[in-house]
C-alpha cells in the first residue's frame, strides 16, 4: 500500500513538483504591479492638485499603462491551455474567485487607463514639444487617432475630462486592487505553503508601487519629481524589506511544511537568487544609491530605477517558480 501511494505521486508535471506556470505568468504579475504603481501615483497626485507640478507622473507616465496591461493580458492568454475559452472569464463574476476579480479589474483599469491620457492629449503634446521630444509626436498622433478615427466617441472623452476627479478616485481604488491582486492570486493556492501566506498581497502591492515610482524616476526629466519619487521609493523599499523579513520569520515559526518552504531561501536552491540578486541588487543597492543621490552625490537616475525594476521582475520569477516547488507532504 505504501509503495502504491508513492507511485501514485510520481506524475510528470504534477509531482514531486508542479511546473505549470513559468516566465509568462511571472511577467504578467510584474506588468500588473507596474501598471498599478504608475496609475496609483498618477491619480494620487492629481487628487492632491499636483498635475502641473508633476506633469510626467500625472499626465505622461499613464500613456504607457494601457500598453503594459495589454502586453500582460497577451502573456496571460499565451500561457492558458484552453485559449479559445478565455472570453468566459468576462461573461461571469464570482465574488469568491481571485481570478474573476483580477479579470474584471483588468478590464476596468484598461478602459480608464486608455481614457486618462486621452483627456490630457493637448497637455501631453505641449509637454513633449517643450522638452524637444518632437520625435515622440507619434504618441499624440495615435491618441488623437483614437479620438477622431477610431471607436472612442468625443463625448466619452469630454465626459471623462469633466468628471476626471470622480474617475480618478475610481482608478486609484482599482490600482490598489490590481496591485494587491497580483499577490492574492498566488496566496489563493493553499496547496503551496510558500504562496499560502496573507502577506503576499501587501508585499506585491508595495513592490508594484515601488516599480511604478522607479519608472517615473527613470523617465522624468523634472529634478523635483525625480527627487520626490526617489524619497518615496526608499520608504517603499524599507517597507518591502520589512514584509519580506516578516514573511520569512512567519514561515520559520510555522509548521514543518512552512519551514521547508522558507528553506528554499535559507540554504535552498533559490538562496543566492533571492538574497543576492533580488534583495541585494534589487532593493538594498538602489536604496543606498538613492540615499547618496538625496545627499547630493551625482548618481544617474536610471541606475537605481532600473535595478528596482529588474529586482521587481526577479522577485516575481522567484515567487512563481519557488512557490510551485513548495508542497504539503500528503
Amino acid at each position: 500500500m505504501e509503495e502504491l501511494f508513492q507511485t501514485a505521486r510520481d506524475i510528470h508535471g504534477l509531482y514531486p513538483h508542479v511546473h505549470i506556470w513559468g516566465w509568462p505568468i511571472a511577467t504578467y504579475l510584474f506588468l500588473g504591479g507596474l501598471a498599478a504603481g504608475i496609475l496609483l501615483f498618477a491619480t494620487l497626485y492629481y487628487l492632491k492638485g499636483k498635475e502641473n507640478d508633476m506633469p510626467f507622473t500625472v499626465k505622461i507616465a499613464p500613456i504607457f499603462t494601457f500598453i503594459i496591461i495589454v502586453i500582460g493580458l497577451l502573456l496571460l492568454v499565451y500561457d492558458l491551455h484552453h485559449k479559445l475559452y478565455v472570453w468566459q472569464l468576462f461573461t461571469t463574476f464570482r465574488i469568491e474567485s481571485p481570478m474573476s476579480w483580477g479579470a474584471w479589474t483588468l478590464v476596468a483599469v484598461s478602459i480608464l487607463s486608455l481614457l486618462w491620457p486621452l483627456s490630457y492629449v493637448d497637455d501631453i503634446e505641449k509637454y513633449l514639444h517643450e522638452r524637444g521630444w518632437k520625435k515622440l509626436d507619434f504618441i499624440t498622433k495615435f491618441i488623437r487617432d483614437l479620438e477622431h478615427n477610431w471607436l472612442i466617441p468625443r463625448f466619452v472623452i469630454l465626459t471623462f475630462r469633466k468628471y476626471r476627479t470622480f474617475f480618478a478616485w475610481i482608478l486609484l481604488f482599482l490600482s490598489i486592487i490590481l496591485g494587491i491582486y497580483t499577490g492574492i492570486l498566488l496566496s489563493a493556492f493553499n496547496a503551496h505553503p510558500l504562496w499560502n501566506n496573507p502577506i503576499l498581497g501587501p508585499l506585491f502591492l508595495t513592490s508594484g508601487v515601488s516599480t511604478g515610482s522607479a519608472f517615473v524616476m527613470w523617465l522624468s526629466n523634472n529634478k523635483k519629481e525625480r527627487k520626490l519619487m526617489s524619497t518615496i521609493d526608499m520608504a517603499l523599499i524599507a517597507t518591502e524589506l520589512f514584509f519580506i523579513i516578516h514573511m520569512i520569520m512567519g514561515m520559520q515559526a510555522g509548521p514543518e511544511v512552512f519551514k521547508q518552504a522558507a528553506h528554499l531561501f535559507l540554504g535552498g536552491e533559490f538562496t543566492v537568487l533571492f538574497w543576492v540578486v533580488f534583495v541585494g541588487f534589487g532593493l538594498v543597492l538602489p536604496f543606498i544609491l538613492e540615499a547618496f543621490e538625496l545627499k547630493g552625490f551625482h548618481i544617474p537616475p536610471a541606475l537605481p530605477a532600473l535595478l528596482v525594476l529588474i529586482g521587481g521582475f526577479i522577485f516575481r520569477v522567484i515567487m512563481v517558480y519557488a512557490g510551485q516547488m513548495s508542497e504539503y507532504p500528503f
